[in-house]
């Protein structure tokens, strides 16, 4: 079929390729992204809890979260301009990260300090006094539910750390396609229900091949299809040289009614729990949604194929997870029948992501996103638009790695923190918590 020339093709419309897609047409390149699913953010963002929080252990992490945070403040700015199928909000709640042994918390607080996020240290009786619905016992480790140690009475109680401006999206598949509507009114063209079957390259990529027979040229393509990046790196026959990799895995979240007096037309929640291996928020219409932090009593749900991953949520997930919130929210009401989504993570090595070229010039990828980067969508674009404008004017990102000043902020990050090559970092949770 015919041949479309575009200056750079997008593999995925999730909320990271659509967020990329929307940098790079705003920067005036021309921009076509294809997408296997039926809709942008139909994937793994559908999927997501859209927690906004600042708790990482890198200044990296910390500072596009800050920076991010802006952007989903003033949505309608960052986009420039407004959706007709709707605005996703941001709903400040604050957050609580409560103790966990490990938890490097003077080191969260210095990157913090750097960054300029607020944050107040609550002992037990400060988080009794505000968030009264908590029980304040410390369990930890994280238990499976069939452990006999599972209904102990607590060792003690736990302090955490109170960020006034966390908060969630209410919609993040909504917030996928509004990144995909300004995309489109800088010129970007999407195109849904295709696969990519080749990438194609002489000395650098030339393009991709589709499933029907069409050939997208472009000298430069994009790699964000989430939990199918690997099989598309294995089209343009990348990775020996990535000292971290990715693999699919599959996550569950599931919702109840808030306890009285949080949810709608009251008090909002968002807790993070290692204690127990869990966290909660409160949604808009008054439910309270629970997931997990991978704790190790739980083992993970690796996927050979992404495709091979029921939607429905499981009664043993359900189960784990509700009972350990239960432990935390003690007026909390379990029902029967599991309610919830099951989703599949790209996660890294370390569950921090790949913004970075390849050894195939014109070829980059923003994989590995984990579960905790939709977050950082609004930046995930300035990163990848710098990545490649940098090395497409020849600049070398291995060797001489491109800094960034975020826009909002005025806060500077190394984006080799994000780089293909980097040594695992140890000071990870190794769980969605970054």
């Amino acid at each position: 079929m015919s041949d479309r020339s575009f200056d750079t093709v997008v593999i995925g419309a999730g909320v990271m390729g659509c967020s990329i897609a929307h940098a790079l047409a705003a920067g005036g390149r021309r921009v076509r992204v294809v997408e296997r699913g039926p809709a942008a953010g139909s994937g793994s963002t559908s999927a997501s809890s859209a927690v906004i929080r600042f708790n990482y252990s890198t200044w990296t992490g910390v500072a596009g979260a800050w920076e991010s945070r802006h952007a989903w403040a003033d949505w309608s700015g960052h986009l420039g301009g407004h959706d007709e199928a709707g605005q996703a909000r941001f709903s400040r709640t604050g957050g609580l990260l409560l103790d966990s042994p490990g938890q490097d918390r003077a080191t969260v607080h210095e990157l913090c300090d750097r960054a300029g996020v607020p944050y107040e240290d609550w002992d037990a009786a400060t988080i009794r006094e505000r968030l009264p619905v908590l029980d304040t016992g410390r369990h930890c480790p994280p238990k499976a539910i069939t452990d006999e140690a599972f209904f102990d009475e607590p060792t003690g109680d736990l302090s955490g750390c109170w960020t006034p401006d966390c908060g969630f999206v209410d919609d993040p598949q909504l917030a996928a396609h509004n990144l995909m509507a300004a995309a489109v009114r800088h010129g970007a063209a999407f195109r849904f229900r295709t696969t990519v079957t080749g990438i194609t390259a002489h000395d650098r990529v030339t393009g991709v091949g589709l499933a029907d027979g069409t050939r997208l040229s472009a000298p430069v393509v994009v790699n964000a299809a989430g939990p199918h990046s690997g099989a598309v790196n294995q089209l343009a026959g990348v990775g020996d040289d990535f000292a971290v990799t990715t693999r699919p895995l599959r996550q569950e979240v599931h919702e109840v009614r808030a306890p009285d007096g949080y949810g709608r037309g009251g008090r909002r929640l968002l807790v993070a729990d290692p204690d127990l291996g869990t966290y909660v928020r409160t949604t808009p219409s008054g439910g309270l949604v629970v997931g997990g932090t991978e704790p190790r009593c739980d083992p993970p749900h690796w996927l050979d194929d992404p495709d091979d991953c029921p939607p429905q949520p499981t009664r043993a997930v359900y189960d784990a997870q509700f009972h350990r919130a239960a432990r935390r929210i003690p007026t909390l009401t379990v029902p029967h029948t599991p309610r919830g989504v099951a989703g599949v993570y790209d996660v890294s090595d370390d569950w921090i992501p790949i913004y970075d070229k390849t050894a195939l010039p014109g070829y980059y990828v923003a994989i590995g996103t984990s579960g905790n980067q939709f977050k950082n969508a609004p930046v995930v674009g300035l990163f990848l638009t710098a990545i490649i404008d940098a090395c497409e004017s020849g600049r070398d990102h291995d060797t001489e790695p491109v800094q960034l000043t975020l826009p909002r902020t005025g806060l500077a990050v190394d984006l080799a923190h994000y780089s293909r090559r980097r040594r695992i970092n140890r000071d990870s949770s190794f769980s969605v918590m970054g």
